[in-house]
């Protein structure tokens, strides 16, 4: 994370202030121009440009705000996935924006949608508000621990992109994904360490599909497992001494950030 310019201490607090504000909203709009770029050039030109798009770079989004780091550095610790890959699903979700609601319904910086709000909220002993930015992201990498527990490198990817039934269609028939996830696929692979050149590549990569793997097992470093039921007894203690794992995840779907687990795929 880069840090902030800063002003020279003889600048007035509210000219500090304006320029900030400048420099972030700079900021905001080459990310956001670079992100439509990238979901519209695929629609455009077809597969192969796609194939031909530059891989996201972590490095080149903006830094979140420094009082989310402490929060984003926890839920990294909690469920086990990279710090920097929250931050970028974080980036791409809302641009950092706390109360960023989507014409969907997706709410706060990780864009959850309400119905898988309110089942993790429980599971994890989550807060009544959604816009609360501790429980926002704790709830949104959580997700992403257990997309990518259930569907593997590339595939929770896809499936928080264009969600977890289009991505079991995916698997199940082959039908190709849509060009704005393909191209997501393709800009965040790289990341993770994970290739997804085309619909062939992204279908070989699966890891652990649905069917290979228990639905959300459970892991040592969280304490109410993702098998727990969505009753939600408070979460126990963390323990910050367990390894971080290079397990990621992530951005907003068309058919609905999030879709809920039917009740026959629940874990029990």
């Amino acid at each position: 994370m880069r840090p902030a310019s800063q002003c020279p201490s003889s600048f007035p607090a509210s000219s500090q202030r304006a320029a900030a504000s400048r420099s972030g909203a700079d900021a905001r709009a080459r990310w956001f121009a670079l992100a439509i770029l990238g979901a519209v050039l695929p629609l455009w030109s077809g597969p192969a440009s796609a194939q031909a798009m530059p891989p996201l770079e972590v490095a080149a989004a903006p830094a979140v705000a420094p009082g989310l780091s402490p929060i984003v550095e926890e839920a990294a610790r909690r469920f086990g996935i990279p710090a920097a890959w929250i931050r970028a699903v974080m980036l791409a979700e809302s641009f950092g924006d706390v109360r960023a609601t989507s014409p969907k319904g997706a709410m706060g910086l990780m864009q959850i949608m309400p119905e898988t709000w309110a089942l993790l909220r429980r599971r994890y002993g989550l807060g009544a508000n959604p816009y609360d930015a501790h429980d926002n992201i704790i709830a949104g990498a959580a997700y992403l621990r257990e997309l990518h527990d259930r569907y593997g490198i590339p595939g929770f990817l896809a499936a928080y992109n264009a969600g977890p039934a289009r991505w079991e269609d995916h698997v199940a028939t082959g039908r190709p994904l849509s060009a704005e996830t393909r191209a997501y696929l393709i800009r965040l692979a790289p990341i993770i360490g994970g290739h997804a050149e085309d619909d062939t590549t992204i279908l070989a990569a699966v890891v652990k599909s649905w069917t290979e793997a228990a639905l959300f097992p459970p892991h040592r470093n969280d304490a109410p497992s993702a098998q727990t039921p969505a009753s939600g007894a408070n979460p126990k203690p963390q323990s910050d001494d367990a390894p971080v794992r290079d397990w990621t995840g992530l951005a907003p779907q068309s058919d609905g950030l999030f879709v809920s687990l039917s009740a026959s795929r629940r874990p029990q």
